[in-house]
């Protein structure tokens, strides 16, 4: 399994969810961000104490942008044919094996990317058994 590239120090500067203004006051009002549009609400126009709109300024650096903490980025995967696209960008990606593949596929494109030296993200997600 290669290593990451080197890369600057990961800074998340806003890890805590956006949450939508009063979704905790309502059960009707979803959680997801919707920008508040009324013309008397606090939270547009930035009182203190109030909940912070997401803004460009908490975007990540460009560098680090969908890094996870290993340093790879994550490369979905459904067959082993996949795996041979990672072969030359091992130190970038990461395989991540999708959802819908069976156990006895997931196996495969284990040993493969074992062979290939590339890196797996969910390696024992449907593949161990109980004991």
């Amino acid at each position: 399994m290669a290593t990451a590239k080197k890369h600057v120090p990961i800074v998340k500067k806003h890890r805590k969810l956006f949450n939508r203004h009063q979704s905790d006051t309502y059960k009707c009002v979803d959680r997801s961000w919707r920008k508040p549009k009324g013309i008397d609400n606090r939270v547009r126009r930035r009182f203190k104490g109030q909940a912070v709109m997401p803004s460009i300024g908490f975007g990540s650096n460009k560098k680090t942008r969908h890094l996870m903490p290993s340093g790879h980025k994550a490369f979905l995967v459904h067959n082993s044919r996949d795996v041979d696209l990672l072969l030359m960008h091992n130190k970038t990606y990461a395989a991540e094996i999708s959802h819908a593949v069976s156990s006895r596929k997931r196996v495969e494109i284990i040993a493969k990317a074992k062979a290939l030296g590339v890196k797996v993200t969910n390696p024992k997600a449907r593949v161990t058994t109980e004991s």
